[in-house]
């Protein structure tokens, strides 16, 4: 157990001093290094289990924050129980030293532990998900009791505070599942065929081996005309929100081959590029 030496200074103010000896500090340790291990070891082995859980993934993953919220505060718990005697009158000293280490500069990390301990139970956003906050869009890789890190499209690391959940609107694409709604939009030259066009673009997009549909995950393949062009605009869900990419691509591709084929152009050199302008 720690020591605690409480002395009197000259103008009589309480001047307290925690010095705690070898067996302590050695029993601070471990519990760090457990807790770590604990987090790390649930966290390799719960991303294992997500992968073969199909369509429970995302639900799997979510328990990764709510282990390490529980795993932390109880190292916490355990370091102040070994440091501390369990009196009134050293909890009421830690509280005024933790409130004045808020104050005087740790309020920001404060607040981002706060905030990841509402992701980890209103969730906002889960592991897994893909989300835009504050213009940054990605798949969430985790989320930690500070931090929540995105990898972006071009497969950048970006870690945003998780006090951003009380500031910036938080958009999920798939709101924890695993199907995730994407948008492809296709422009033609305004004199094309545009019901044999938006047929092309339905059968590329329901063909495709990415694709989801269910009565309560339609696909829709809507027409849009304007001065110098059409613009065919697809929606369907993909089966796994990690092939949004490879199914805009397919789909795309597969569209625009057979929309050649039959002779259905692009908007004339330039017209494209004005008539957004003018938007």
């Amino acid at each position: 157990m720690a020591e605690i030496n409480v002395t009197s200074a000259a103008d009589g103010s309480l001047i307290s001093s925690v010095i705690p000896d070898v067996d302590t500090v050695v029993t601070i340790i471990l519990i760090l290094v457990a807790a770590y291990l604990i987090v790390k070891v649930a966290d390799y082995l719960l991303r294992k289990i997500s992968e073969k859980a199909g369509r429970y993934r995302i639900t799997v993953t979510m328990v990764i924050p709510l282990l390490k919220i529980i795993v932390y505060v109880s190292a916490v718990y355990f370091i102040l129980r070994t440091i501390f005697e369990p009196d009134l009158t050293e909890l009421a000293l830690f509280s005024g030293l933790f409130g004045a280490a808020i104050g005087f500069g740790l309020k920001d990390i404060f607040a981002d532990i706060i905030g990841g301990i509402v992701i980890a139970f209103e969730r906002p956003y889960q592991i897994g998900d893909k989300i835009e906050v504050g213009g940054t869009y990605g798949e969430v890789t985790d989320i930690g009791l500070r931090a929540t890190r995105v990898v972006t499209p071009d497969d950048s690391v970006v870690s945003i505070p998780n006090f951003a959940v009380f500031q910036e609107a938080a958009a999920s694409q798939n709101a924890g599942k695993t199907e995730m709604m994407v948008t492809i939009d296709l422009f033609i030259d305004p004199r094309s065929d545009a019901d044999l066009a938006m047929n092309i673009v339905k059968e590329a997009l329901i063909t495709s081996k990415y694709v989801y549909i269910s009565p309560k995950r339609p696909y829709t393949v809507l027409l849009q005309d304007y001065p110098f062009y059409r613009r065919i605009h697809a929606k369907a869900y993909v089966n796994d929100l990690r092939s949004e990419f490879e199914f805009r691509s397919e789909v795309t591709r597969r569209a625009w081959a057979e929309l050649a084929r039959q002779g259905i152009l692009p908007p004339p050199p330039g017209h494209l590029a004005a008539e957004n302008m003018a938007l």
